[in-house]
């Protein structure tokens, strides 16, 4: 039999990475027996290592360890950078908000409400949110853009509709993400049910509170009386909190103040109307771009702590995977990212459609932390205003979640309506196909242009 020889190395490692360095060869035959380590040079270590029959063990521990000591510092100074990042893409939402706010308040004048006339019907207004969302892939961007409209005069009766509006759109993300599984027919159906229990869920929240919300202003009655608790203007001893808050408010909005300044600036030799046109349009394209750099950033350096929280917590007690789904939301700063993450788990059948149910309510409410940062952009009464809208978004997903997977009833039918939605796209594969045309394009472009 040819004799294995096993290559140690003992010595630092220089750059190449072995040059220099002093090798010893054991020799081990089964019939021969173990022969001395023999010394040999860089040279004749590589022509052994070239010949046939020969394994080679060159220090592995040693490289492996060097390469570890080598890339920790650059791993240090990724992370460093991508939390850098993500504090600038903060401060450039925040501020982009608030140039939305000037730039409706310049462009629509005391006409705001005018302007927005067409959207007064609540269901234009949801088709709105649900377009928009679609459009963009981002319910944070479309609550985002809204509340900056709201701080700049857009009505909070034609702004809550938005979104209600943007909650169903950015289902449409992970729906989108079971239709590659549609090869496979099990796979197709866990997974796509997967997908559209949160639109069920979503559609049968809107279906819900809308009403309740055009009957009563349930939503924007609770939202205001908490942002009037939170910055005192309903409290007769404004205490410690607000003082804080207003300090914190005042100090973002003098830290953002110059880079609004700077971008209004860019456009004021535009007449007014044009000026705060262009100042929209530009604060809206830095808004997509920074909650896209946001998401990425956070999930390079969070992901693998979130899947970690996702695997730990799903499939235990509901009310752990609620709060775990809103916990990986705000890690990752994107809800459909984290419903998508659940989509090839359920496709492959480790989690169940009842496990995930609960963990995509939790991603409905940690996504709303978005447009309560981008209130930020606002103090005073703006802020209030700001900060009412933001709530509203909140309280929204708050409410739902406690009324529909607190009463068992209610609970099953997103279930029940997921299943069925499935069945169907596993046996007629068009099916599928058309409920994304259908619900996210049809029919918000087709209800906008008619009504």
């Amino acid at each position: 039999m040819i004799p294995v020889i096993n290559i140690m190395v003992s010595g630092e490692i220089p750059p190449d990475p072995l040059d220099g360095v002093r090798t010893e060869l054991t020799f081990r035959s089964p019939s021969v027996g173990t022969v001395h380590p023999m010394a040999v040079t860089p040279a004749e270590r590589q022509v052994i290592a070239r010949a046939p029959g020969i394994r080679s063990s060159t220090a592995s521990s040693a490289e492996t360890a060097l390469r570890t000591q080598l890339q920790e510092p650059l791993s240090r100074r990724r992370a460093v950078l991508n939390w850098l990042t993500v504090a600038v893409s903060v401060y450039l939402l925040i501020t982009a908000v608030g140039v939305i706010g000037s730039g409706f308040s310049l462009a629509a004048g005391d006409q705001a409400e005018a302007l927005f006339g067409f959207a007064a019907n609540p269901v234009i207004g949801l088709m709105i949110g649900i377009a928009a969302t679609a459009l963009t892939q981002s319910s944070s961007t479309t609550t985002s853009v809204t509340v900056g409209l709201v701080a700049g005069g857009l009505p909070l009766s034609i702004a809550i509709p938005i979104i209600l509006g943007a909650n169903i759109g950015t289902t449409l993300t992970n729906t989108l993400v079971s239709l590659a599984m549609v090869r496979d027919k099990e796979q197709f159906r866990r997974g796509f049910s997967a997908a559209t229990v949160h639109d069920f869920f979503n559609l049968l929240a809107v279906a819900i509170f809308l009403p309740l919300e055009m009957a009563f202003g349930l939503l924007e009655r609770a939202a205001t009386a908490a942002a009037g608790l939170i910055d005192g203007s309903e409290a007769a001893d404004t205490g410690l909190i607000e003082t804080m808050l207003g300090g914190v408010g005042a100090l973002i909005k003098g830290a953002t103040a110059p880079a609004g300044e700077l971008i209004g600036l860019v456009f004021s030799p535009l007449p007014d109307v044009w000026a705060g046109i262009a100042m929209i349009v530009f604060a809206i394209a830095l808004i997509l771009l920074v909650i896209n750099m946001i998401s990425r950033k956070l999930k390079a350096v969070l992901v693998g702590r979130a899947e970690r929280i996702l695997h730990a917590s799903v499939g235990r007690n509901p009310l752990v995977a609620i709060g775990s789904g809103a916990a990986v939301t705000v890690m990752v700063q994107s809800s459909s990212t984290t419903t998508a993450l659940m989509v090839p788990l359920a496709g492959s059948g480790k989690l169940s459609l009842r496990q995930i149910y609960p963990f995509t309510l939790g991603a409905n409410i940690g996504t709303t932390i978005t447009a309560l940062i981008a209130a930020m952009a606002f103090d005073g009464q703006l802020g209030t205003i700001a900060l009412t809208a933001a709530l509203v978004h909140l309280f929204f997903n708050v409410f739902a979640t406690l009324l529909i997977f607190g009463i068992p009833g209610l609970r099953e039918l997103p279930l029940i309506g997921a299943r069925w939605l499935s069945d169907l796209a596993v046996r007629r594969a068009p099916a599928a196909f058309a409920w994304v045309a259908v619900v996210f394009i049809a029919v918000p472009l087709g209800l906008i242009v008619l009504l």
